[in-house]
């Protein structure tokens, strides 16, 4: 199918091929880009994973396809009713809802990749839709959003208005950025650093938005990443800790994922990874562990990963190689609770 003016339009679209293949007097059959491994390609123009031209073929006339068929079909309806009546679901709702309906899932698992499969067939993610993972991450920062969302539409919020920052929910991945006295997005990985920046008041002298990534960020917070990036012209910069699962957080938000190669706009291809770095942990001593066993082979897989195949990202996976160590952002406060904040942020926003 084509991708359409709205999500709406693309969903009735969907109806509209499946009634019509049944007033024809035939069996109705959808054409889904496959997700599938060898079918994910990384183009170096758009710095991001994409779906080759492989299609999986879903025959209602199959009976081996009338079930994974019908559960596409219930996911869609489910979606548009949600559109409809201005309301939002998490993905947790949606698997429990299902059987409301008659209609069963193996696990969630199975349920979360129909919803792929949704979202691959009409050509809009799941946030589009209103279907949300649940909320872990968090923002705040002096910026202005526009609400979108039925009840709210055209109310103004400041991103400072909590202390504790605002969780990055419906509402806000669909809402507005209007103006910012910022000049700069800083992602953080850990719920602490997040909440230390926002106390020192580190957000008012670095004039940035501050995200929490909660870990991975969900797609949700890569998307509202994204907008703010575009739509306030902010560069993004991503602090996390020094190991190799804190460089691959980084590495997502820049150059996305597989698991997302059938979605735009969630990546921030100019975003700069300013550390936990192996050069940081030594130049100011930081305490640290060593790599474990899972760690090594991670920094296996990232040294042929084709995210990781510049200069830079080869670099600091050969250090992190010999150093065989790594270390937390709180382990700045060795030298000092606010060290991170007086030294080592304002080196490396600055560099």
């Amino acid at each position: 199918m084509s991708k359409l003016s709205s999500p709406i339009d693309a969903l009735r679209d969907l109806g509209l091929l499946v009634t019509n293949s049944i007033k024809s007097g035939e069996f109705p059959v959808l054409r889904i880009p496959d997700r599938g491994t060898a079918n994910i390609v990384f183009d170096n123009e758009q710095n991001q994973f994409v779906l080759g031209e492989k299609v999986t073929v879903r025959d209602s006339s199959n009976l081996r396809h009338v079930r994974s068929f019908a559960q596409l079909l219930w996911v869609a309806s489910y979606a548009k009713r949600l559109l409809e009546s201005g309301r939002t679901s998490s993905l947790r709702d949606l698997y429990y809802s299902a059987e409301a309906f008659g209609i069963t899932f193996k696990d969630q698992a199975e349920s979360d990749r129909t919803v792929a499969d949704l979202e691959c067939v009409i050509g809009f993610p799941r946030e589009d839709l209103g279907i949300f993972p649940e909320e872990r991450s968090s923002i705040y920062g002096a910026v202005r959003m526009r609400y979108t969302v039925p009840g709210y539409e055209g109310r103004m919020i400041d991103l400072t208005l909590s202390p504790d920052g605002f969780p990055i929910g419906p509402a806000l991945v669909t809402a507005e950025p209007v103006s910012t006295d910022a000049e700069l997005i800083l992602a953080v990985e850990s719920g602490g650093m997040f909440s230390r920046l926002i106390e020192t008041g580190a957000w008012r002298r670095f004039r940035a938005i501050l995200v929490h990534l909660g870990g991975q960020p969900p797609r949700a917070t890569r998307r509202i990443l994204r907008r703010l990036h575009d739509t306030l012209g902010l560069p993004v910069y991503i602090f996390t800790d020094g190991d190799p699962w804190g460089m691959h957080i980084a590495r997502v938000i820049i150059s996305g994922s597989a698991n997302s190669a059938h979605l735009q706009g969630l990546t921030v291809p100019d975003a700069k990874w300013i550390g936990v770095t192996p050069d940081d942990i030594r130049q100011y001593s930081l305490p640290t562990e060593p790599l474990n066993d899972a760690d090594l082979r991670r920094l296996d897989e990232l040294a042929h990963d084709v995210r990781y195949q510049n200069d830079e990202c080869q670099y600091h996976v050969r250090e992190f190689k010999t150093l065989r160590r790594k270390a937390e952002q709180q382990a700045f406060s060795r030298h000092g609770i606010d060290f991170v904040v007086e030294r080592y942020l304002p080196d490396k926003l600055t560099a």
